[in-house]
């Protein structure tokens, strides 16, 4: 044996002497507390005295050498003694203050404990004892304790040592991964998407997703391949691209197949394929993403034909299509706006919209270009130059273009060569202008006329009057019978004179719309014109209030209830007046039980000077003026008859009429709306 080794086993002894100094002192103030314990401790803890002393070698090598918590307690859980680290992990010193580990044990593993302790004292050791503890201010710990008994010398068991484990952050880390096990099975199960996880020969796991995709329960996928429900048609693609991935030539692909459902449908499946590889770059597992597009692939489908069909419409349709972007420079368009303007499409592209209208317009176009960036729609007219220089007008309706994003990146117009219409336009308004002089001129014409007729007839009647007067005495009775036929004539021809003037006038007037009460105006009427004696005017029902002008609806009923009233000859004559409410209109109804009409002139009599028979009363005026101002309320008037019979009138007036309406589709000859 050299120095060296001597030296080293001269130091390794006088650590084993202080050592075993300190334990000496140790245990001999241990004992002294324990002295003082209860008298019922008294027994046990002499028998573990005894023992601690016989073992005192022993104990005091390991105290030194154990790094871990090292506890040694008797069997009520009273701790006899603890080294430094169980000191410094639970927080309490024994040596000052009694410690008890049963009140450490927390509430949920206090059953556990005592199983635990039970098989302690049975089998005389205690493996992986994992429980929480609450050390010094109630803080909770994981701990791991390996237990052996301690005996006496008549083999009894007196006290338990054990070391302690501190597990806290491993048991925190498992809880953790425990968590994030728990929520990545609730991600994949409630994926949308299938997934299959496999490895070279089966499938080892699929989610919820998968199996209602293909009606498959789970226990039938785990005896399944993936080839087992891919279509044939797909398999060789499949193929291919598995032959890559094994070769780690690729680590994923992305491919379309077809899968075999339960039932046997087929499903049309977008396969996402992914290898997970160990470090020797060798295939572990396969995760493949299943996601079901047959719907995706029959709306792309229809979509096609859907762009099929309204590519060729564009194409072949009589109205231009341009497309331009946010700044006007044309992108696209179709054959019509080509043969509308002159250009071909590629003289077109790529240049600016504005370059092909006419001066005036091109700060209308720069205008509409800006407010499409703000996303309006809208129309407006312009002057496009054609290529060979001719003006066109043309109507463009023009929308934002918008990206995925709802982004506007330009605009779509669609063009409408409207040049042989304006012209129509302009020359419809001369002719409305000349026709508006010309009814002026006509009007002013009738009231000359008029007047002009009116004083030879007045100096007619007066000389006929003097004539009666002062040759009273000498004319015989031919004579006054004469004179009496000239005032009739002249009355006759005022009337006349009258009736034009009136007619001339009936549509252009302004119409001095108001409330008009029609019970009132029949009252005026039955008051103002003749009727016989034997015929009665009758009002069944009473009369609405309207919106009218109340000269023009007078004409109206005073025209058709005065023909009315004189072409009865029955010994008991009638005219009731009667209405309906048909929604938009007011329809109106004469009936009289006179002598009616033949057929032949219910359209005739609503024309100027066109009458029945040869009656000198009428002059063919009253019902032409009817129609004039029933047209300018947008209603109809017609008639009814039988000869012999009597007669119904009938008429509409719009409720809310529009004096500038369209009087185009105003024949008499049609019955009411």
């Amino acid at each position: 044996m050299d120095s060296k080794e001597v030296v080293l086993l001269k130091k390794a002894l006088e650590r084993q002497k202080r050592a075993r100094q300190q334990a000496e002192k140790i245990l001999e103030e241990k004992s002294h507390e324990l002295y003082e314990v209860a008298s019922h401790l008294r027994e046990s803890n002499a028998k573990l005295e005894n023992l601690l002393s016989e073992k005192t070698s022993e104990l005091d090598g390991v105290f030194i050498n154990i790094i871990d918590p090292y506890v040694v307690m008797d069997l009520s859980f009273n701790v006899v003694s603890m080294n430094l680290s169980a000191k410094n992990f639970l927080g309490y010193d024994n040596n000052i203050e009694e410690v008890n580990l049963w009140k450490m044990v927390h509430k949920d593993f206090m059953e556990y404990t005592i199983e635990s302790f039970s098989s302690l004292k049975e089998v005389g050791k205690l493996k992986n004892y994992r429980a929480k503890i609450l050390v010094k201010d109630g803080v909770e710990k994981w701990v791991e304790i390996n237990a052996s008994l301690v005996y006496n010398k008549e083999k009894l068991p007196v006290a338990a040592q054990g070391i302690v484990r501190d597990i806290t952050q491993e048991m925190e880390v498992r809880e953790l991964l425990s968590e994030q096990k728990r929520q990545l099975d609730v991600i994949v199960n409630s994926s949308p998407l299938g997934i299959i996880l496999a490895d070279s020969n089966k499938i080892l796991k699929v989610n919820y997703t998968m199996t209602s995709l293909l009606g498959y329960t789970l226990n039938s996928f785990m005896k399944m391949n993936v080839k087992d429900f891919t279509d044939k048609e797909s398999i060789e693609l499949a193929n291919e691209f598995s032959t890559k991935l094994n070769n780690g030539e690729i680590d994923n692909y992305t491919i379309h197949q077809k899968f075999i459902k339960s039932d046997g449908e087929k499903l049309q499946v977008k396969l996402s394929v992914n290898a997970v590889r160990n470090i020797y770059r060798e295939i572990s597992y396969i995760v493949m993403m299943v996601e079901d597009i047959t719907q995706q692939l029959e709306a792309e489908e229809r979509l096609k034909s859907e762009r099929e069909k309204y590519s060729g419409i564009i194409a072949n349709m009589n109205l231009g299509l341009l497309e331009a972007n946010r700044e006007g420079v044309i992108q696209m368009v179709n054959q019509s706006f080509c043969d509308m303007i002159g250009f071909e499409e590629s003289e077109l592209l790529n240049t600016d919209a504005k370059d092909f209208v006419s001066l005036e317009d091109k700060n209308k176009v720069a205008d509409n270009i800006k407010t499409r960036a703000n996303g309006n729609s809208d129309s407006y007219e312009v002057h496009v130059i054609t290529k060979s220089g001719e003006k066109r007008h043309w109507l463009i309706s023009v929308a934002p273009r918008y990206n995925k994003n709802h982004e506007v990146i330009g605009s779509i117009g669609i063009t409408l060569d409207i040049t042989e219409q304006k012209e129509l336009e302009l020359q419809k308004e001369k002719l409305v202008k000349d026709l508006e002089n010309s009814n002026q001129g006509l009007q002013e014409y009738a009231h000359i006329v008029s007047h002009d007729l009116k004083s030879p007839l007045r100096s007619i009647s007066a000389l006929a009057t003097w004539l009666s007067d002062d040759y009273k005495d000498v004319l015989d009775e031919g004579g006054k019978q004469n004179l009496e036929l000239m005032q009739e004539k002249v009355a006759s021809m005022d009337k006349l004179i009258h009736g034009i003037l009136e007619y001339s006038t009936a549509n252009s007037s302004a119409l001095d719309n108001s409330k008009v009460d029609l019970n009132s105006v029949i009252a005026d009427i039955g008051e103002t014109i003749y009727i016989p004696d034997h015929v009665q005017l009758k009002i069944p029902k009473s009369l609405p209030t309207i919106m009218a002008d109340r000269i023009k609806v007078h004409q109206v009923f005073q025209n058709i209830i005065g023909n009315a009233v004189v072409h009865i000859e029955r010994e008991v004559g009638l005219v009731e007046v009667l209405y309906k409410d048909t929604g938009d209109y007011w329809q109106f109804t004469i009936s009289d039980n006179g002598v009616g009409i033949p057929e032949e002139y219910h359209k005739k009599i609503f024309d100027i000077f066109q009458s029945i028979g040869n009656n000198e009363r009428s002059t063919g005026i009253g019902l032409s003026i009817v129609k004039k101002i029933i047209d300018r309320y947008q209603g109809k008037v017609w008639v009814d008859s039988v000869v012999g019979e009597g007669t119904q009138f009938y008429f509409t007036i719009k409720k809310d009429h529009n004096e500038l309406g369209n009087y185009e589709n105003s024949s008499s000859d049609k019955k009411g709306r």
